[in-house]
């Protein structure tokens, strides 16, 4: 056993091994046979590119949450059974003369023109809605052929008055009223959604003026604008993401044509991303659309790694093309160890249901692994290029990039004991916030900012039934398509009880019309007014379940939802109905409860795998010790700021702190394998080290702490909510990274010597 043990111990401190896994020998094949890897890089790069016209983002928040759990699957069902409210377009119709009879016909035209549009298989509206007449017939809920104000105004306060439907669809003030149009699902399906949104928007047009205002809003209308903010956000995050990152390679190496160099890994990586997204999933979602501006930085990023460490081979007198080859030699096992801690970071979120987390997952993983594929395949290849072209050594880093490490250097060497143990004392603090903050979501969080269809659905709950259903779905004890009295009783019940909750006129059942029925009109009557396809909305055509529909504010927190639906099934209980609540607010507010706790749960396992790779790594438990601290100290404060600040777990929040994580690990692996490379091939004792570490590498991770910054700050002007959020967090991280990286590592490092003292025993492989 002692043997054994030995023989392990032995593995770990004295194997000599390269860092990259085995990984980096795809860039010494790359120096290997330049031409034949050229070769492959550019088909690889026109399957790529012919791709690239036919990209485009999917709206459907669904994707997001399809396959995520049970309440994915409940509201499926309650959508396939009765279908929802949740794809319906709301028309808000608002005149400052409403009870005018001339106006009162355009919108009874307006109602019309709807009907027949089209894309609708149904509207509702107080002018496609009819009431039980006599001998059994039906006439329309507003009168035809009004003369005068008093009359509109008398027969319109009359409806909103008596009538449950029209108290949802004429508001109170009779300023307006409300119209839905039910859309075909097979005309909408694919891009039919974009083009009925686009006639629709041609029809108000031709509706708007003076007299008339109308709106469109409902979760179509949002996710159009959605959609539409995520297609610009694409387009703005790549072009601007890459026009900072030009500039700050720019700044940096002082050298156009080296700016140049940096720049062209970093598109390439883009192009080979979003060519194998489309060949993989056909289209981006809200979620995959961020994995492009993710690549482009840290691809900006490990090439600027790449030319720093190339141009001081060059500088210390190497050959140009023989520093290319040193560089790749020397570097790629630490790019393949960086890669591998980021593909970990993102494959960890795969772990949680959900076919959007999973799409993200993949495409993230996907593009790490291409990220470091280009690095060192791409990049070698053109530098060599440029060299033969006459490209020239760049001037030496400016005080900008290396003063922070001057600064750090003169702390660490006076207060390196007291800025560890204040290090290690804050991350251990910052782990309170991190085991009591609670997940949230809200919906408008979703919601492009500048979406004028929010702003219309609000108005509608102010004065209406609202735009944000939560249906209670009632099995019938009868199952008769008559619906006897014992069933009508178990559905007025229902009704009662969610109506207590959301308030007088805000539910809506086949027990609504207890005024018809009062007035000696049969419940086959009253439901031939309404029609079939509204009755379908009610009562399922076997009569064996029904549907009651409570209208809730579209702005509604998390925890007030949750009260919301709480409260009603204990009353629900209470009254030993068998009743299930569902919806599309409750899908996506319970869903991401579950999918946020499951990602923070990711999120714990890929600091630990990646703290364990870069100790297997390295072959030393020691060196994950040192890695530790930087790099849970930023995402640690990060959460300790959302918990601060109130805002929650949120689903993007935990995304971005699992990427970003992966990300600043990245500065860390270079550090630590520059320092330990400079103790085992060459000797170096201890300090030396750490000082040649930070006077050699602390320009890159200052100017790559740049680019990541500025490329994902592009992200904080998002017009989505979510997406705008994950670009704070990730520069927030990144920033504390920074500071985890230039001033905290250097200090555990020296602060702690005859602990690290041994790494000097342990070797490491270099290719030669």
């Amino acid at each position: 056993m002692a043997s054994i043990f030995q023989r392990v111990k032995g593995f770990f401190q004295t194997y000599p091994r390269s860092i990259g896994f085995g990984l980096e020998h795809l860039g010494f094949l790359t120096l290997k046979h330049p031409r034949i890897m050229g070769v492959a890089v550019l088909a690889f790069t026109a399957l790529c590119l012919a791709q690239v016209p036919r990209a485009s983002v999917d709206g459907d928040i669904l994707r997001v949450y399809q396959n995520s759990g049970q309440y994915y699957t409940a509201y499926k069902d309650l959508a396939d059974t009765f279908g929802t409210f949740e794809n319906d377009i709301y028309l808000l119709v608002t005149s400052p003369k409403t009870t005018d009879p001339t106006v009162l016909e355009k919108m009874r035209n307006l109602a019309l023109d709807l009907e027949i549009n089209d894309y609708a298989v149904g509207t509702m509206s107080p002018f496609t809605l009819r009431k039980p007449g006599p001998d059994n017939s039906t006439v329309p809920a507003v009168p035809e052929g009004m003369t005068s104000p008093a009359q509109v105004s008398a027969a319109l306060t009359d409806l909103h008055n008596n009538d449950p439907m029209m108290r949802n669809l004429i508001l109170g003030d009779l300023s307006g009223v409300v119209m839905i149009m039910f859309p075909d699902p097979a005309k909408t399906a694919g891009k039919g959604q974009q083009a009925m949104i686009q006639s629709l928007r041609d029809l108000v047009a031709e509706y708007n003026g003076p007299d008339l205002h109308v709106e469109l809003t409902g979760p179509p209308i949002w996710t159009a604008d959605m959609l539409g903010a995520a297609v610009k956000d694409q387009f703005t995050f790549t072009v601007y993401g890459f026009g900072l990152g030009a500039l700050i390679a720019l700044f940096s190496l002082r050298s156009f044509w080296g700016a140049i160099l940096v720049s062209a890994a970093p598109f390439m990586a883009v192009m080979w991303v979003v060519g194998v997204v489309m060949l993989l999933f056909g289209s981006f979602s809200f979620l995959t659309n961020i994995v492009t501006i993710l690549v482009l930085v840290i691809a900006f990023a490990e090439s600027m790694f790449f030319c720093f460490n190339w141009f001081a081979y060059w500088r210390d007198g190497l050959d140009p093309i023989k520093a290319v080859d040193a560089t790749v030699k020397v570097e790629a096992p630490a790019f393949a160890l960086t890669g591998l801690t980021t593909c970990v970071s993102f494959a960890s979120l795969a772990f949680t249901p959900g076919q959007g987390i999973l799409e993200f997952a993949i495409a993230g993983t996907i593009a790490s692994a291409l990220n470091y594929v280009c690095l060192v395949t791409f990049m070698p290849l053109l530098m060599k290029t440029a060299v033969r072209l006459g490209f020239k050594l760049p001037r030496a880093p400016g005080i900008a990039l290396t003063g922070p490490m001057s600064l750090s250097w003169m702390l660490v060497r006076k207060y390196a004991r007291v800025m560890a143990v204040l290090a290690i004392f804050v991350t251990g603090l910052l782990l309170v916030p991190y085991f009591t903050i609670q997940p949230r979501f809200s919906f408008q969080d979703f919601v492009a900012k500048d979406s004028h269809a929010l702003d219309a659905a609000q108005s509608i709950d102010q004065g209406v039934g609202g735009v944000a259903p939560l249906y209670v779905q009632v099995p019938l004890p009868q199952g008769t398509p008559e619906l006897g009295d014992a069933s009508f009783e178990t559905i007025k019940k229902v009704h009662d009880i969610v109506e207590k909750h959301l308030g007088a006129g805000k539910v809506i059942s086949a027990a609504s019309f207890t005024h018809y029925s009062d007035a000696g009109f049969t419940r086959k009557q009253i439901f031939d007014a309404v029609g079939p396809f509204l009755k379908r909305r009610f009562i399922t055509d076997d009569g064996k379940q029904a549907l009651v529909t409570g209208f809730m504010p579209t702005i509604i927190e998390s925890n007030d939802l949750r009260k919301l639906v709480d409260d009603i099934q204990a009353d629900l209980d209470t009254a030993k109905i068998p009743a299930e609540i569902g919806g599309f607010r409750l899908m996506t507010t319970f869903a991401t409860t579950n999918i946020v706790q499951g990602l923070q749960q990711d999120f714990a396992a890929s600091i630990f795998v990646d703290l364990a790779l870069i100790g297997i790594a390295f072959r030393s438990f020691r060196v994950a010790v040192a890695a530790s601290i930087p790099n849970l100290f930023p995402v640690l404060g990060t959460e300790a700021y959302l918990w601060l600040s109130g805002s929650g777990l949120q689903l993007t929040t935990v995304i971005a702190l699992t990427i970003a994580f992966g990300i600043a690990v990245d500065d860390t692996t270079h550090f630590l394998s520059h320092y330990l490379h400079e103790r085992r091939e060459h000797g170096m004792n201890h300090r030396d080290a750490i000082k040649h570490t930070m006077d050699r590498i602390g320009g890159a991770i200052i100017a790559t702490t740049l680019i990541l910054c500025s490329g994902t700050a592009i992200v904080m002007f998002s017009a989505l909510p979510q997406v705008a959020l994950f670009g704070q967090l990730f520069v927030i991280t990144l920033l504390l990274a920074v500071l985890g990286d230039v001033f905290i590592l250097p200090a555990l490092l020296y602060a702690g010597g005859r602990f690290f003292h041994p790494l000097g025993g342990v070797k490491q492989h270099v290719h030669h």
